[in-house]
């Protein structure tokens, strides 16, 4: 695994995407859309103001995973993937030039989400703005890499949405986002402690309302990191050649 290969296979990534209309409206502009429309759905409540912190964890989350994971599938569908490892690539240099072209991507893409969240749905924020930036780019991290580790189980793309139950679902469900984790059943609390994306809605949520120091959020960050390095480590570990 070199740096120049690295960096050689995000520069292609990125250009590919340079030539996809629909994959970068995914990528920018959908994850805003949603936001708007569950602002848009609660006018004039409290809700928005509640859930928006969770919510701005949970849609480019989504959207990365998706796009990261039918991404990786198709070059090893396609045999490009085959055919780049005869060449001095490995397969830890393919995982984070991918890792690392989605990274950027979700760099503008969160800027796009929490700049329309804050000053144009009116989602207020007590804590660092920038902070909150922060949070949500490493909640799309999280989402490419477990993307990049579920296309290395995927054998078509409906096999990646297949897997959104075991790896999505479950986070959404248990991270707080209907019923505050400390109301959950001890098991469920428990388990949902550990599952990263409930850290993300836990930061999110405490930059919005100021309510934790920034100690508590970095914490959280760090804890998200070492959920995306083992993400990455074992996609490329289990990234197989091509698909039968």
């Amino acid at each position: 695994m070199t740096a120049a290969s690295t960096f050689a296979t995000a520069g292609r990534v990125l250009a590919q995407v340079r030539h996809d209309p629909r994959t970068i409206a995914l990528l920018l502009i959908v994850p805003s859309l949603l936001i708007g429309l569950v602002a848009w759905i609660f006018t004039e409540t409290p809700v928005f103001a509640t859930i928006g912190p969770a919510i701005i964890a949970l849609f480019p989350f989504i959207v990365m995973f998706l796009v990261a994971s039918i991404s990786t599938l198709r070059e090893r569908r396609s045999g490009t993937l085959e055919r780049l490892l005869t060449m001095p690539l490995g397969k830890g240099s393919f995982i984070l030039g991918y890792a690392l072209a989605f990274g950027l991507l979700s760099i503008v893409q969160t800027g796009i989400a929490v700049a329309f969240s804050v000053w144009v749905c009116g989602l207020g924020i007590e804590g660092q703005v920038w902070l909150l930036f922060l949070v949500a780019v490493v909640d799309a991290l999280l989402g490419t890499s477990l993307g990049l580790l579920a296309s290395a189980f995927a054998r078509s793309e409906f096999q990646v949405v297949q897997f959104m139950p075991a790896f999505v679902f479950p986070q959404i469900l248990l991270g707080g986002l209907f019923l505050p984790r400390g109301q959950l059943p001890d098991v469920l609390r428990q388990i949902g402690d550990w599952l990263p994306l409930s850290h993300a809605m836990d930061a999110l949520g405490a930059v919005a309302t100021g309510d934790q120091d920034t100690a508590y959020v970095v914490v959280r960050i760090l804890i998200i990191c070492a959920w995306i390095a083992g993400a990455i480590a074992l996609g490329s570990v289990t990234l197989r050649r091509r698909t039968p």
